[in-house]
């Protein structure tokens, strides 16, 4: 901390220095904001979910005759939730790790920028996704792909995000994107901004990389439901600890899993038309 926040904090009581003390550090907030940003995202998404009558408002609001601008604003408010419980945790790494960078520039008395900007530009990203994804789940439901509990109408098409989530798994993009959130710190050492507007540009470009990374896996939600709030943690659980700094086996594993999964509908699909199948 400089000298002059220090003389600053001298003429305030003990609890509001104590405060400011705290909230003079970078990494502080970042964790406060990851916490509180994701609690609020599976906070929205826990009430969705044990709310029966909100949650048939939002069914109904799917329906194609209902795509008005109440039923778009529904489902986009939670997708944007999703990507706020699914995405922020594990955008913790990228966050504390500029958080820690700014708190050693902040002990220097050096000029430094709220981690809340970055994971601003970190989360304008995954809403711009958000908003794709909600468009994309009004096609699907009038070319009856979902049903109105907003869970895939069709094996065949849960078959093909499957194997295509999977198929990405061993992509050269994954693997350059999943490289940068595995170490942001060369990213932040060579970029390093010192004003609101340069700070939620590396929030956005990290955001760009988390996208390149994660979005095949989050279009899985359209296979296995929308709200299937238990599929939503575990595909959660899986980013995360793919951006831990885990080993190519374990992301190649996931693929092979995802493939696997996909050919099994598309075989049950077959099955099901097959001609002359017993009942």
């Amino acid at each position: 901390m400089s000298e002059a926040a220090g003389h600053e904090l001298s003429h305030l009581s003990p609890a509001a220095s104590r405060l400011g003390g705290a909230f003079a550090r970078p990494k502080v907030i970042a964790v406060v904001c990851v916490i509180a940003l994701a609690g609020l995202g599976w906070f929205y998404l826990g009430l969705q979910a044990a709310g029966i009558s909100a949650l048939d408002a939002l069914c109904q609001a799917m329906a194609p005759s209902a795509a008005g601008v109440t039923g778009i604003a529904l489902v986009a408010l939670m997708w944007g939730a999703m990507t706020l419980a699914m995405m922020l945790p594990s955008a913790a790494p990228m966050i504390l790790t500029y958080a820690e960078i700014a708190d050693t520039a902040a002990r220097k008395g050096e000029p430094v920028v709220s981690p809340f900007m970055i994971a601003v530009g970190y989360t304008a990203v995954w809403f711009g996704f958000a908003a794709v994804a909600t468009l994309a789940q009004f096609v699907f439901t009038r070319a009856a792909l979902l049903n109105s509990s907003m869970a895939s109408a069709s094996s065949l098409f849960s078959g093909a995000i499957f194997i295509a989530a999977g198929v990405y798994q061993f992509s050269a993009l994954k693997h350059a994107c999943l490289r940068q959130c595995q170490h942001p710190f060369p990213f932040f050492f060579a970029n390093w901004a010192t004003t609101p507007r340069g700070v939620f540009r590396l929030g956005v470009r990290q955001g760009l990389y988390c996208l390149g990374c994660c979005w095949a896996m989050m279009l899985v939600m359209f296979a296995v439901g929308v709200m299937n709030v238990i599929w939503m943690a575990a595909i959660g659980m899986v980013m995360a600890i793919e951006k831990i700094g885990t080993s190519k086996r374990f992301t190649y594993s996931i693929g092979v899993t995802l493939i696997v999964a996909g050919v099994t509908f598309l075989l049950s699909a077959l099955a099901a038309h097959w001609p002359g199948r017993i009942i």
